[in-house]
């Protein structure tokens, strides 16, 4: 099953007079790396002659479609060296990000087990081959000189995974992206601005720290100094999430996470964290826990990066779709808290981030770890009650929903 052509359109319109440039929509003459995999040549397509219509520039990044029979990755991972599984041309990525302004990753995975019965410290081992390159997007997007987006194209192998059809699967993100809206750019900019309210709202509250309380979960998370909240605008499609990233530090108790999440190819399920003063002092989970524990091994990786809340009155996702990108956007019946180990964000700084020093990040409690930034999610029920710098408390979420005056 693939979407028809007026679905495909909508979508494209969506990605680049929206989703690019944080929200505000591709300017004329704006260089674009477009990565999609074969399986999405169609959506690849339509998003490519949208650009051009726009009046923007593409560097393709089209690439083989990565399936367990044929794939580069895994032969490379099978029977190339640690040298070779390493390899970083430097000059390369550098010249890539100096030459572009926007990235938009089309997610399609036509074989999601494609890294099945491979060792993890060698998928890991080539994930961070990466990191270097995330940091140069980083430099630049805190310059304020590059924005990047992501959208996802069904394959059946996801569909599968999810226990959907591909039909059902597809349905979800007709109806997450508003894809049968007159004007979904103009849906997309509505829901913004009503999630940008509760983002200000939080913003003027003075919040200290955040007690998350459930059946599940009875997690303390510090907030920090100088932090603000963001929400997606624009850099995910779909994004109903209002998220920052907290002082690690201040990080203390247990979550459980009821949504599996993947890793170098793994389906890790059953997630149990234990945090003492901001470091992760347990880990388990009921599936592929040796995956788990390789990623939490990475350096900085035991820390906390990112902290979010979804409220279900605004995403329309009600399915696990075995994909980060929309099950961290989940709505449903009692929304969705997520965490993230590993990297923070700095565009939570409330300053300029361009003059904050290595060592002045780390004073702040904003976690460094370019190799991973892993969300895991959690659907259950739970209450957040924050703690205020007077010592009030006020309930800010509870029920799937913000309480906010």
């Amino acid at each position: 099953m693939q979407p028809d052509e007026k679905i495909l359109q909508k979508y494209a319109q969506v990605m680049v007079r929206y989703a690019i440039n944080n929200g505000a929509g591709i300017n004329k003459g704006d260089t674009v790396y477009l990565v999609g995999q074969e399986c999405s040549k169609n959506l690849y397509m339509a998003i490519a002659k949208e650009i051009y219509t726009a009046g923007g520039n593409i560097i393709n990044g089209y690439m083989p479609d990565n399936i367990k029979e044929n794939s580069l990755s895994r032969f490379l991972l099978q029977n190339g060296s640690d040298e070779q599984v390493a390899f970083f041309a430097k000059p390369y990525w550098q010249g890539l990000v100096d030459a572009i302004d926007h990235i938009v990753f089309i997610i399609a995975e036509p074989d999601i087990h494609v890294f099945e019965g491979l060792p993890s410290a060698r998928i890991s081992m080539m994930n961070s081959a990466r990191a270097p390159y995330m940091a140069m997007r980083e430099k630049k997007e805190q310059e304020g000189k590059l924005s990047w987006t992501l959208c996802l194209y069904g394959t059946p192998s996801m569909a599968a995974e999810a226990g959907l059809s591909t039909e059902a699967y597809w349905e979800q993100i007709i109806e997450a992206c508003y894809l049968r809206e007159d004007d979904p750019v103009a849906k997309w900019k509505k829901v913004q601005q009503e999630i940008e309210t509760i983002k200000h709202k939080l913003d003027a509250l003075p919040l200290q720290k955040l007690h998350v309380k459930g059946q599940d979960v009875d997690l303390h998370i510090q907030i920090g100094k100088n932090r603000k909240w963001l929400s997606g605008g624009g850099k995910n499609i779909p994004s109903f999430e209002i998220f920052t990233s907290p002082d690690w530090r201040g990080t203390n108790g247990h979550i459980y996470f009821n949504q599996p999440l993947y890793y170098s190819g793994k389906r890790i399920a059953g997630v149990k964290l234990v945090f003492e003063n901001g470091l992760v002092t347990f880990a388990d989970a009921a599936e592929n826990a040796d995956a788990l524990k390789e990623m939490i091994a990475q350096e900085n990786a035991d820390k906390v990066g990112e902290f979010s809340l979804t409220d279900k009155r605004h995403s329309r996702i009600t399915k696990f779709m075995a994909t980060t990108l929309f099950d961290e956007n989940m709505g449903g019946e009692f929304g969705n808290t997520h965490i993230a180990l590993g990297n923070a964000y700095k565009d939570t700084y409330t300053g300029d981030m361009s003059t904050v020093t290595t060592e002045q990040w780390a004073e702040m409690g904003y976690n460094s770890c370019p190799k991973v930034h892993t969300d895991i999610i959690s659907t259950s029920n739970r209450t957040v009650t924050a703690t205020l710098e007077d010592g009030t408390e006020k309930i800010i979420y509870a029920d799937g929903m913000f309480l906010l005056d």
